[in-house]
Parts: C-alpha cells; structure tokens; sequence
C-alpha cells in the first residue's frame, strides 16, 4: 500500500493556507483596488523625479511629499473638479431627462421618414429618466469607498518612493519566481505603465483640444466642458469621442439648430477621428507597441475590475500573462519535451 509523504501533505496544506488567505485579503481589498493601482501608475511618473532630487541632496522624505503634492495639485485636483462640473450637469440631465428624450425622439421621427424604419417606438423617456436617476444614486453611494482609495493610493505612494529598495527586496524574497524572471517582468510592468500612464492622457488632451476648435467653429454652448467630456470620453477605447459629440449633436438638433448639429457630427466623424488615429500612431508608438487585440482585452477585463484605471492596467494584465506564459515555456517547456 503506497502512502502519501507527509512532505507532500504538509506542502500541499501550506499551499491551500496561502491561496485562502490571499484570496480573502484580495476580496476584501478588491474596492480599493483601484488605489494601488493608482499608486503604482504615479510612481511610475515620479520614480526619476524622486531619484532626481535625492541625487541633489534633498531629504528623501522632502522630496516625497513635494511629489505628492505637486501629484495631488496637477492630477487629483482637475479631476475632481471635472467629478463637480460634471455632476452638476448629470444632475440637470436626470431633472430634465424626460423632455431631453421626447425632443430627441421628436427629432428621429423626422430622420424615420427617410430611412422608413421605426426606431423610436421602442424609446421609453421615463424609463431612461428611472436609469439615470439609479445611476446618479450608486456614484453617490461610491463616496466614501472613492475616498478610501485616494487615501490608500497616497499612502502607498509615500512609501514606494521612499523605501523603493525595501519593497524591491521584499518582493524578490516573497514571491516564488526565479530572480531573473521578476526582473524581466518588473521591467515589463514599468515599461508598460509608463506608456499608458502618458500615452493615454497625452493622445486624450490633444483629442481633446480639436474637439474644443470645433465646438467654437459650430457656437457649441459650453465649449469647454464638451471638450473635457470628448478628453476623458477619448480614453476609453472603442466608444471614443462619440461620447462627447454625439449628445452635443442630440442637444443641437432638439433646440432646432439643423446645421449646427450636422456640422459638429461630420466634425466628430471626420475631423475628430482622423486625428485621433494621427495621435495614437504618433505618440503610443513612440512609447510602446501594445498589439490593439491586446488593448481590446484588456479594457473589456480591466474596466469591470479595476473600474476607470482599468483602462491603463487591463491591457497590462494581459500582457503580464503572455508574459508569465512565456517564463514558464522557456524554464518548464524544454525540460518537459526532453
């Protein structure tokens, strides 16, 4: 009768203990998720400043907090800002959902005489006007848990920018990977967080900015907050500036500005568009080369898990997987077929 070693056992159970508790750990953390990804992006940004004024003599703890300040002030800050102008406007949206929609079904009945199909049959105002109302309510609800994930996210940061030599060795003595192989994965993860953390912003912003020119061509009320809505819109692959231009033509054309809204729509096809694909040759290239079936991964597993700062670590995951597969052929592959 053949036992099993009590080796085996003990390792096998000491396994069972660590997934468990690392599964627990990581769905209570799940929430907050998104503030150490955050705090990993930013770090990213600011690893060579901090190594910069180290070098010059400053205290690395001056230099920390000068960082995290100057990141809170240029990042955080706009963005918030951004949260109020446009919770202000959702509000205004949801108040007036129902007279929005029946103007704009008004308008598509028009468009139905050509086209001879029925679209706005199937067009419910109060039950949209009920779905923005439940949307508002749970980004409402989301406060306190946002709250928590910049608080977490500035904590992480101040301690990777300091310690960045201790958590390297502690990762290096923890996880059981090869010491060459965490290099080449660490050096990856940099690499590919530094690409989208810029890439993405930088392409949004100059998206953002054309949009702008062609909300002051066409007289588009509130230029300015439909450019912002068209930059961050930008970020999100496949949906684009669509979401910026697209109500901006809805609104035109309920207010009865025929030409205007056509314009704007031909602009936002067109224009919009074709400089979108410019900038996104020109800039994400320079800065890496991720494969566009791999960003499409990515964002559709990245976004329901990490929520908005999916859109840089989705496609990073995905990659670190085709990674990981790649360490495990090249030190279990040739063993296994010899």
């Amino acid at each position: 009768m053949k036992y099993i070693s009590p080796f085996i056992v003990r390792q096998v159970f000491v396994m069972l203990l660590i997934v468990l508790m690392g599964g627990l750990i990581f769905k209570e953390m799940l929430p907050y998720l998104g503030g150490v990804l955050g705090a990993i992006t930013i770090y990213v940004l600011l690893r060579k400043p901090m190594l910069m004024l180290v070098k010059k003599g400053w205290h690395p703890n001056l230099a920390a907090w000068t960082l995290i300040i100057t990141s809170f002030t240029s990042i955080l800050l706009p963005l918030v800002a951004f949260g109020f102008m446009i919770g202000n406007r959702i509000e205004y949206a949801v108040t007036n959902s129902e007279q929005v929609v029946q103007a704009s079904k008004t308008q598509l009945q028009k468009l139905e005489e050509y086209l001879n199909y029925d679209v706005t049959s199937q067009i419910d105002p109060s039950a949209i006007s009920s779905w923005l109302s439940k949307s508002l309510q749970s980004i409402a609800g989301n406060t306190f848990t946002i709250f928590i994930s910049i608080t977490v996210m500035y904590f992480l940061l101040y301690f990777m920018l300091i310690s960045e030599k201790k958590i390297k060795d502690s990762l290096f003595t923890y996880i059981p990977i090869n010491s060459d192989n965490l290099e080449t994965i660490g050096n990856e993860t940099f690499d590919k967080v530094r690409s989208n953390a810029l890439g993405i912003p930088l392409v949004a912003i100059a998206q953002g900015v054309v949009a702008l020119i062609g909300f002051f061509i066409f007289s588009i009320p509130n230029p300015f907050f439909w450019a912002t809505v068209v930059t961050i819109g930008s970020m999100v692959p496949f949906v684009g500036s669509a979401i910026g231009t697209l109500p901006v033509f809805i609104l035109a054309l309920a207010n009865g500005n025929s030409f205007q809204a056509w314009g704007i729509l031909l602009y936002g096809t067109l224009v919009i568009g074709a400089t979108d694909n410019l900038f996104r040759l020109y800039i994400l290239k320079k800065l890496d080369d991720v494969h566009p079936i791999i960003t499409l991964i990515g964002v559709l597993v990245g976004v329901p898990l990490f929520g908005f700062i999916g859109l840089i670590f989705g496609p990073i995951l995905v990659s670190l997987f085709l990674i990981i597969l790649r360490i495990y052929k090249n030190e279990y592959g040739q063993n296994s077929s010899a």
